[in-house]
């Protein structure tokens, strides 16, 4: 039987298996234990000077396989390029994407450094499956090494509209590097057609079905949606029901309503036009204010780059000026927290919450949206409200609240909608998207990739 590896920028600890850990962590972990094989990539160490022997430690039938980065492979594949340009352009911020012609070179040398750390353990019959944005070239790279293998690309992020993506002066290269993978999977059909139109205007692929021809490779695409389990995470809803947090979370409340976002601190999540929504909220709505708490929950990220350090300030600064301006006596409309929570603890806050406000102004997927849904209780669920622009908006349209990002008034009108919605309606919303996550759950997402990768 074939084995797998899976190629990621960082590897998860055999601790992260465990069911609090996030819904990618064990999908892949859940695949690897079935069919043995190999986890590759960076361990999130930073070395003065370059370490060429990786290190292996092993589970089971599982070995992980990590190196460190040195600094300046830190500073140009992962924050310079990785970070600074595609990230940003890929969420449709090339305002903030900054091209260094040097960043695009290391971040092309660590993908040729991760392949070769392949060609002493990959067996014939064994199946790559690389994940995200960090390492598009890294199928190239290993096809350059003549690795001959079955290959497969899954982008967790959007894909960007031509126009947008040409913007980066290297995007051919990097279109033609992902058409060494044999699939390339996507989040959206909106991804898969932006992919598609890019491959067949500019690099004159030919595409018929599901498979792009260019020259002698066919690549197959298509739409992957990942998933959740949501019985696993229902279950995880429970179990800090009674714990101190909560409490403490219930007992300032003093049974307000609660709106609840939880969103890492990206520029990409719409957080300061959520504030600005709320706000809007209490001024045209004055039978709201004093009745209902926005708990925003957004954990630092990627800190040493200077646009999340600008949005932090700016985050700051609007939930202050809210606050300072609507605060009573025993109410605070704002409570912000820079900070993380055990992912237990989270879904419990989603379980007592009334609205789930998830409003990126892109996202590839956003399973916060999801998981906030799974969170709910049967008998008296909350109402999701949610960003048109996330990819779970394509599944979850029927029955979440749909706004626009961009619109403040809009997603003002869509928090009063929510809030004032009757059970009945609740019940049927979250029955729907129920039954749409239980059909695509984490499993079906990883089982319809390897098959449509296997040979």
């Amino acid at each position: 039987m074939s084995r797998l590896i899976v190629v990621s920028n960082r590897v998860a600890s055999i601790t992260e298996g465990k069911s609090s850990a996030g819904g990618l962590v064990v999908g892949v972990l859940d695949a690897l234990r079935e069919m043995g094989g190999i986890w590759l990539g960076w361990n999130g160490e930073i070395e003065t000077e370059p370490v060429q022997l990786p290190i292996t430690h092993s589970d089971k039938n599982i070995d992980f396989v990590t190196v460190a980065l040195t600094q300046r492979e830190y500073d140009q594949y992962y924050r310079g390029f990785s970070n600074g340009v595609l990230w940003p352009t890929f969420h449709y911020r090339i305002d903030l994407s900054r091209y260094i012609r040097r960043d695009y070179t290391g971040y092309r040398a660590v993908n040729r450094r991760f392949a070769q750390l392949l060609t002493s353990s990959v067996k014939s019959d064994d199946i790559i499956w690389v994940h995200d944005y960090h390492l598009i070239p890294f199928g190239q790279a290993c096809r350059g090494l003549g690795i001959k293998n079955k290959i497969g690309f899954f982008l967790h992020i959007p894909f960007p509209s031509p126009s947008v993506l040409r913007t980066i002066p290297s995007h051919r290269e990097l279109v033609e590097s992902m058409c060494a993978y044999d699939l390339v999977g996507f989040q959206t059909q909106g991804d898969v057609q932006a992919f598609i139109d890019y491959a067949t205007r500019y690099l004159d692929a030919t595409l018929n079905g599901n498979t792009l021809k260019m020259g002698e490779r066919s690549i197959k695409v298509g739409a992957y949606p990942i998933g959740i389990q949501p019985d696993q995470i229902k279950e995880l809803s429970k179990e800090s029901r009674y714990s101190k947090p909560l409490d403490a979370l219930k007992e300032g409340l003093q049974h307000r309503k609660l709106i609840v976002s939880v969103d890492r601190l990206d520029y990409s999540k719409g957080l300061v036009e959520r504030f600005d929504a709320f706000e809007c909220l209490l001024e045209g709505s004055p039978q709201h204010r004093g009745k209902v708490t926005l708990v925003q929950i957004a954990p630092p990220s990627r800190q040493d780059v200077q646009g999340y350090r600008q949005i932090r300030r700016q985050l700051e600064s609007t939930a202050g000026r809210i606050n300072g301006k609507w605060t009573e006596l025993s109410w605070t409309p704002i409570r912000y927290m820079n900070r993380s929570y055990e992912r237990t603890l989270l879904m419990s806050f989603f379980r007592v919450s009334q609205v789930g406000l998830v409003t990126p102004l892109r996202d590839g997927m956003n399973l916060v949206a999801k998981e906030y849904v799974a969170s709910q209780p049967a008998n008296d669920p909350g109402v999701l409200v949610l960003s048109e622009f996330a990819g779970a908006a394509a599944e979850m349209q029927q029955g979440a609240l749909m706004v626009n990002p961009y619109d403040v008034q809009g997603m003002a009108d869509g928090l009063d909608r929510a809030l004032n919605m009757p059970l009945e309606e609740r019940k049927q919303r979250y029955e729907h998207m129920m039954g749409v996550l239980k059909k695509n759950n984490l499993s079906v997402w990883r089982d319809r990739f390897l098959n449509d990768l296997s040979p």
